[in-house]
């Protein structure tokens, strides 16, 4: 699924790599604990979280995460987003909860990806 169609259907804002809204990802998963990310995704290329501090960057680079999506509204810092850009990873954010966004993406055929280690 192209990132343009994905901004779509979860009306979210592109705050970095608005350029690369023609990538495509493949999977995706939703977490609030990094850990969990860590130990039990695998060859994800998106990301959907709440949580907004550069941890969610530094393990999205180290899990090859392509996008990271920001929901319940929450508003990265400037940081963050430099962080993301020098990283060459796509930042939105949408206006949903996490499960509703998770759930759209799904619905729309996009699978998830989390396995156990």
């Amino acid at each position: 699924m192209k990132l343009s169609e994905i901004k779509e259907i979860l009306n979210a804002e592109v705050l970095v790599g608005e350029d690369e809204m023609d990538n495509e990802v493949f999977s995706a998963c939703g977490s609030d604990l990094m850990s969990d990310v860590l130990a039990f995704v695998k060859d994800q290329a998106l990301l959907l979280t709440g949580l907004i501090n550069g941890q969610v960057i530094r393990t999205a680079e180290m899990m090859d995460i392509h996008a990271v999506i920001f929901v319940r509204g929450k508003e990265p810092s400037a940081e963050v987003l430099s962080l993301a850009e020098n990283r060459d990873i796509v930042i939105m954010k949408t206006e949903m909860p996490m499960y509703p966004a998770c759930g759209k993406l799904y619905a729309a055929g996009l699978k998830g990806g989390g396995v156990r280690a």
